[in-house]
């Protein structure tokens, strides 16, 4: 089971990318030609959204059955804070995930509670461009966390 939800994980993390992406440029360029807020952006922001909920999802319950989360519920958390890329999985991945998925989540909510669509956009391409700017910073590419692979197979 490990094995399968690690893979979904990592290839599911490409669609969180994707609807990030589609959904900054969305609220970009409606922001700058101040355009009406549309079904479609609606939709990509959902999609965001709703592919960071699973993301968070997979990774819960993959904290909870994977070997570093194991080992951090065992030592007490000692022996995983003293190695950087247990502590990098352990809580470091973990928190800044979870906050990321926090301020999209809150980007949704007040960009739909804003009357004017300029202001619905604004709102959107800030807070999405936050969020994604987080998950970037907390996906193992290995160039200041651990290295995971790109595409698991």
């Amino acid at each position: 089971m490990y094995p399968t939800l690690l893979l979904i994980h990592s290839w599911s993390r490409w669609l969180v990318l994707i609807f990030g992406l589609i959904a900054i440029f969305r609220a970009f360029s409606g922001w700058q030609n101040r355009r009406p807020y549309l079904g479609a952006d609606n939709g990509m922001a959902a999609s965001f959204v709703g592919s960071m909920h699973l993301q968070l999802l997979l990774g819960l319950i993959l904290y909870f059955i994977s070997p570093v989360g194991a080992k951090a519920f065992e030592t007490a958390g000692s022996a995983v804070m003293k190695d950087a890329g247990s502590r990098f999985f352990a809580v470091e991945h973990l928190v800044g995930m979870l906050l990321a998925v926090v301020v999209a989540q809150v980007g949704r909510i007040v960009s739909k509670k804003a009357v004017d669509p300029v202001v619905k956009h604004r709102k959107a391409f800030i807070w999405f461009t936050v969020a994604l700017v987080i998950v970037l910073l907390m996906i193992p590419w290995g160039i200041w966390n651990p290295a995971r692979p790109m595409f698991r197979f």
